[in-house]
């Protein structure tokens, strides 16, 4: 079903977003894996966390809301109970993680998903995990279902990432939880660190890698979460109010960890206009408040190193890079092709309606000149980023535009639409 959306003339006002997704599902887990009860506040409303929160049920933990904050019981050291098949959802973070932790417990278990996350891949996580001495098994694929079977011989590795994955780093380390020897991670470009800083991980920085360590020492005690506001999600209002004209907004308590806010650092390189207020750290995680206003954009190189960090953003990015001066260009970014769907083909095809050039190649795209098409239908390929950024585009047009199926942004913002309401009318 097509979803209508009118051009606006303006955005005013100020944005109290959901809890960051990818912080979300690391405070469930570890609160999952502690002995006792912890309590989080400001947790994420996506349907991918409550894939989590679903497996971590049928795993024994219980959830309830309590003040305000969800209170989670958890089950302590490989206490879990035999669960029947795990289902993930459409949620890769879901079904990597919950390997690192499954590998470690004393029975077997399969973890299965949607259709669509039963084709993204898991042999990035299968890899390390058998290198530890796990006993998993995929599809001949390595997609979904993944059955994974006791391990005696379980012991701890150095693992080098062979790419920038915050969700491998993760799930080894979250195996290395259950192991009294010291498992080390070794990545030479900077992915996401919720993990680490939660956990309170020791991290060293050698000759240019950053190397994580973890044994059985660093395994979770109950305790009290905040989650700040999801970077992610406030993209797609930054660009908004970036590109129309008279146009301010305030977005409150959103994340800055430094490994999340490279799509800050490109806008502003682009001449974006956002400022941050009243800045805290809690639990390692530094958060506060962005200010952003209207801004004339152009398009500037994007550094190789940056893309790990801006992979989710790369979807509105190319939004703010069609109506900013100069092409806007993506390399290095093939990762984009096993999200939950290939997003570089589906913003290529959705672009190409409004009428520029668009070269697509096989680890990015460029778009250069002008639209053409004032009254475009495009395609959200089921994918929430996607039907957020081009949501984010039709209301930036004269006549407005479409977006087909864009019910699928539930996967991680639900309230994207009230949202977008509240600061255009």
């Amino acid at each position: 079903m097509d979803l209508r959306f009118q051009g606006i003339e303006k955005v005013n006002g100020a944005l109290e977003l959901p809890g960051d997704k990818s912080i979300s599902h690391r405070a469930v887990i570890f609160s999952a894996l502690a002995d006792g009860t912890s309590y989080i506040e400001n947790l994420s409303n996506a349907d991918d966390v409550k894939s989590t929160m679903s497996c971590f049920k049928r795993l024994g933990c219980s959830f309830e809301k309590s003040s305000g904050m969800l209170k989670v019981t958890g089950r302590g050291f490989r206490k879990f109970n035999k669960p029947e098949a795990l289902f993930a959802g459409n949620s890769g973070t879901t079904a990597r993680l919950l390997s690192g932790i499954l590998v470690a417990q004393p029975f077997a278990s399969v973890i299965t998903g949607d259709e669509s996350l039963s084709m993204r891949p898991m042999k990035r996580v299968v890899d390390p995990l058998s290198e530890m001495g796990g006993i998993i098994k995929t599809t001949p694929k390595f997609t979904l279902p993944v059955s994974i079977t006791p391990s005696e011989g379980l012991h701890a590795i150095e693992y080098r990432l062979p790419v920038a994955s915050a969700q491998v780093k993760s799930a080894v380390l979250l195996a290395g939880l259950h192991l009294e020897e010291e498992t080390s991670v070794v990545e030479s470009i900077p992915s996401r660190d919720h993990t680490e800083r939660l956990l309170s991980l020791k991290t060293l920085e050698e000759d240019g890698l950053n190397k994580i360590y973890v044994s059985r020492k660093d395994y979770p005690s109950c305790s009290e979460y905040f989650v700040p506001s999801d970077i992610s999600t406030a993209a797609f209002f930054i660009v908004l109010t970036l590109l129309s004209e008279n146009s301010n907004l305030v977005i409150r308590n959103i994340s800055l960890n430094k490994t999340r806010t490279g799509i800050i650092e490109v806008l502003r390189s682009m001449g974006a206009n956002i400022q941050e207020d009243n800045l805290k750290t809690k639990m390692g995680e530094e958060y506060g408040d962005l200010i952003v206003s209207s801004s004339v954009l152009h398009n500037v190189e994007i550094p190789k190193e940056v893309i790990p960090n801006i992979i989710d953003e790369i979807p509105i990015l190319s939004i703010a890079g069609l109506f900013a001066e100069g092409d806007f260009r993506i390399s290095n970014a093939r990762e984009l092709r096993v999200k939950e769907t290939d997003r570089i083909s589906a913003i290529c095809k959705n672009m190409r309606l409004l009428g520029p050039d668009v070269t697509e190649e096989e680890d990015g795209f460029e778009i250069s000149g002008s639209i053409k098409n004032e009254n475009p239908t495009f395609d959200s390929f089921g994918d929430h980023r996607i039907a957020m950024a081009f949501g984010i585009l039709s209301s930036l047009l004269k006549n407005g535009g479409n977006v087909s199926d864009f019910d699928c942004v539930r996967i991680s913002n639900p309230d994207f639409l009230n949202q977008l309401k509240s600061i255009t009318n």
